[in-house]
């Protein structure tokens, strides 16, 4: 009798992806699946996995600086090569993860690709990734384009993989080990770097408005920054120095959330925390408009559009005067879960299955308002 192929592969090529992971992760490993995770080298990515002692190997060591086209071409064949190299080694049952183009076709497993922007705002992702992947798995809300028929959409977003309440509480004494007090307010503000393949021409926090955010916020709370870019002198007294795996807590005391990250805005909405998202993709992505537009759960601002400083500001203000605004947002948050499913567990499921998963799935009777109910 043949034996069952266990293994599963996960591309990571960024922080959010290994939180979209770690619990579908260690469902699958619970089950006694052998995981391990493929990586590059961004921001704490390498920290995050090492920190929850998961399985892992290195397919991309330095970033490159160049977007254009052929920079980005030369890139994703030198990941495809060593992740090949190692997946001739390990042979899986199955490949996942935001990358791995023509790895499945040389190598011959299913690659399934998981993503949750639309195909217009990563064109050369969606190019390069969908036509070669076996599904794509993607928020109901989310535009694949020409691929749309191959897609398979859930309700749900990436960031309750992690951060439903099935999968997170968060703890005040996490917190508080940092000299955070959770009972007076406080803010995160995020500077992201906007320097990937699809962040061309595209504005956000300048140095100037970052000041003017920290003189609006400063008389009401704490101020704590977390930057993917270096940090001007004057904001260094700002910084928050923590393990990356104890940032949803902070996040989730936090009164307000300010930056030109698109994750942690959803991160704050889906944990029912105001959020301000200041750069120029607003508008173009289907699940932060879900939240901000359908479930009113924060709001966008077009950097590139007069005047857009002035209505950040203006936001600010009118949120820092609201009386009740911890428990408005807390019903929106509750609004927005009744819609949702738990996409870890729908993750950890079409993962075990498949391919069988890929046929049943199409059946929208799977989603229904109490959840996501396998059969």
């Amino acid at each position: 009798m043949k034996r069952e192929n266990k293994r599963i592969a996960i591309f990571l090529g960024h922080p959010a992806h290994f939180h979209l992971f770690k619990n579908a992760a260690n469902n699958l490993q619970a089950k006694g699946y052998e995981v391990m995770f493929l990586i590059k080298r961004k921001d704490v990515l390498e920290q995050l996995v090492q920190n929850a002692g998961y399985n892992y190997v290195v397919i991309r060591d330095v970033p490159r600086q160049k977007t254009d086209k052929l920079s980005l071409i030369l890139s994703v064949l030198e990941m495809d090569w060593r992740a090949m190299t190692f997946l001739w080694k390990y042979r899986p049952k199955l490949y996942i993860g935001t990358c791995g183009f023509w790895t499945s076709v040389l190598y011959g497993c299913p690659f399934i690709s998981c993503n949750e922007d639309d195909a217009d705002v990563v064109p050369r992702f969606a190019m390069l990734a969908y036509p070669t992947a076996n599904a794509i798995l993607t928020p109901d809300v989310c535009d694949c384009g020409r691929w749309n028929k191959k897609a398979i959409k859930y309700p749900s977003y990436h960031e309750l993989a992690y951060l439903h309440p099935n999968n997170f509480t968060p703890d005040r004494q996490v917190v508080e080990r940092y000299g955070i007090d959770t009972r007076k307010p406080y803010f995160i503000v995020r500077f992201a770097s906007l320097n990937a393949h699809h962040d061309g021409g595209i504005r956000g926090i300048t140095t100037d408005i970052a000041q003017h955010i920290i003189d609006l916020l400063k008389p009401y709370g704490n101020i704590y920054i977390t930057s993917e870019r270096p940090l001007e002198p004057q904001f260094e007294e700002y910084r928050i120095r923590i393990n990356p795996l104890d940032m949803h807590h902070v996040m989730a005391f936090s009164s307000l959330y300010i930056g030109d990250s698109q994750t942690m805005a959803a991160e704050a909405g889906v944990l029912g925390v105001p959020f301000i998202r200041f750069n120029d993709f607003v508008g173009r992505i289907g699940y932060l408009r879900d939240l901000e537009d359908h479930y009113r759960l924060g709001y966008g601002i077009k950097a590139s559009e007069a005047g857009s400083a002035d209505r950040m500001y203006q936001t600010i203000t009118e949120l820092l005067s609201k009386p009740n605004l911890h428990e408005v947002w807390q019903q929106r948050q509750e609004n927005m879960l009744k819609d949702k499913i738990d996409y870890a567990k729908f993750l950890t499921w079409f993962i075990e299955n498949y391919p069988e998963s890929r046929r049943q799935v199409q059946d929208k009777t799977y989603f229904t308002s109490e959840g996501f109910l396998p059969k």
